[in-house]
């Protein structure tokens, strides 16, 4: 499909095996590249603009070593509820407590994406509500325990055991909720 990307090489900066396969899903041929970059950014931005500060900065690690026909592809992934971000849990108290917080209630899964080569750089990000049913101390146990959720921002995958019990509904894409808003990184490479 995307004709205009056929000299070019797609590059993907994650480690994430979701986000791999949802850019498979896509029917590009993308390599990996990865770095450890600090996902540090300033307190004063507003919590819906973290995920795209940080797959800028994550973009810009690479942007020296890129070369002339290759884009690269990074994003970031927050949870946001009540105003709080709930990033990626500590332990499993940790993420014991971040699932307790979202059971019974609704939150925002934001995914930043930047699109980058040595001539242009798009960044957007994508917004989903998520709500959530309860879940009992058992379900909880039961989720940490079995999928260990510790590289998830909020503590649990859409894709995991837990979203098909604990998400009754969500406002938005369910790929953003996994980590890449693939329809929308679609459209920008569709421009690019």
């Amino acid at each position: 499909m995307l004709d205009n990307l056929q000299n070019k090489k797609i590059i993907l900066a994650s480690k994430s095996p979701r986000r791999q396969e949802l850019l498979k899903g896509l029917g590009l041929h993308f390599e990996i590249r990865t770095k450890e970059i600090p996902e540090d950014y300033p307190s004063d931005i507003p919590a819906e603009e973290v995920p795209l500060y940080l797959a800028e900065k994550k973009a810009n690690e690479f942007l020296s070593e890129l070369k002339s026909d290759e884009i690269i592809i990074t994003s970031d992934t927050i949870v946001i509820h009540n105003s709080k971000i709930l990033e990626k849990p500590q332990s499993a108290d940790h993420a014991e407590q971040m699932l307790r917080t979202l059971a019974d209630s609704e939150h925002l899964v934001v995914t930043g994406v930047c699109i980058q080569s040595t001539e242009k750089k798009v960044v957007f990000g994508d917004h989903t509500q998520v709500f959530f049913n309860p879940l009992t101390d058992e379900e909880i146990d039961f989720y940490i325990k079995n999928y260990k959720p510790f590289d998830k921002a909020g503590s649990y995958g859409a894709q995991d055991w837990i979203g098909f019990v604990a998400i009754k509904k969500l406002i938005g894409s369910y790929f953003n909720v996994m980590g890449l808003p693939v329809h929308r990184v679609y459209e920008e490479l569709k421009k690019f």
